[in-house]
């Protein structure tokens, strides 16, 4: 059967993104590989990422963050990290979180979590590349990457350099979310990224009182949008002072819910090791 030109697009480009391959440290071994992905920023990416691996390392599993949102690095704090990583003959060190999670940023990098980092595009995606091909992660069952927003140059580096397994598409209850989901969507099947699904943050809130859901950030489109890109929609987390708070205070780990029972089964059934 004849393809299509875009078919043909994405196959001729795909092609030749596959010469930038980085090798994984030579000391490390990594069956999985998960991006966390969304069109726009502050939609909790970077809390949904966190408890996605604090679940994965309580089921037992060795698990590893890559913060790749290096102009807005936030993964330290969630965990609250106060060790700085440090260089060996075999490569760069990840820091360990309470529960054994290991987790490498700028942040561990930099003299002062407050430091901003002010570079260009090449210098920001050589870095993240680094945290593939430097960094020490030993065995892991699972390494999560947390992006940036958007589709610039760091995911794009990240899906030359490195076999992801599979990304998951965080967004947020808004008007714009079918423009949002589109961008990301379009990125990762023009590269043949496999999609696991979307999860909507910030659903709504629920009151404790009398169980009454708002939709502080207005109505959900998110189950049209699934449906319209062929996406399974996860889950649907809702705005929860518990969960703000522990990501505040450094204690995203000791946060246990349901809302991401189903996600980590997508990613458990990925059978296939990727590296």
């Amino acid at each position: 059967m004849s393809k299509s030109k875009e078919e043909k697009e994405a196959i001729d480009f795909t092609e030749t993104l596959m010469d930038f391959t980085a090798k994984l440290n030579e000391k490390s071994k990594i069956k999985k590989v998960i991006g966390v992905v969304s069109g726009k920023g502050g939609v909790g990416k970077s809390l949904v990422t966190s408890m996605l691996a604090s679940e994965m390392s309580r089921r037992g599993y060795q698990t590893g963050i890559m913060d790749a949102d290096i102009t807005g690095p936030s993964i330290p704090k969630s965990f609250g990290i106060k060790k700085k990583a440090f260089a060996t003959e075999a490569g760069m060190m990840p820091v360990e979180t309470k529960g054994g999670i290991k987790v490498m940023s700028i942040n561990l990098l930099l003299q002062q979590d407050t430091d901003p980092v002010v570079w260009r595009g090449p210098l920001v995606g050589g870095t993240v590349k680094q945290f593939w091909t430097d960094v020490v992660w030993g065995d892991l069952d699972y390494l999560f990457i947390d992006m940036p927003p958007g589709t610039g140059d760091v995911p794009l580096t990240v899906f030359q350099s490195i076999q992801v397994d599979g990304i998951v598409i965080i967004t947020s209850p808004q008007e714009l979310v079918s423009l949002i989901v589109s961008k990301a969507v379009k990125m990762a099947r023009t590269m043949n990224i496999p999609i696991l699904g979307v999860i909507e943050n910030m659903a709504y809130y629920q009151c404790h009182e009398c169980g009454t859901r708002h939709t502080i950030f207005g109505e959900s489109h998110i189950d049209t949008v699934a449906k319209e890109y062929g996406l399974e929609l996860l889950a649907r987390i809702p705005i929860n002072t518990e969960i703000a708070e522990g990501c505040d205070s450094g204690n995203i780990e000791t946060i246990e819910t349901d809302y991401f029972h189903r996600t980590i089964s997508k990613i458990e059934n990925r059978k296939e090791p990727i590296a």
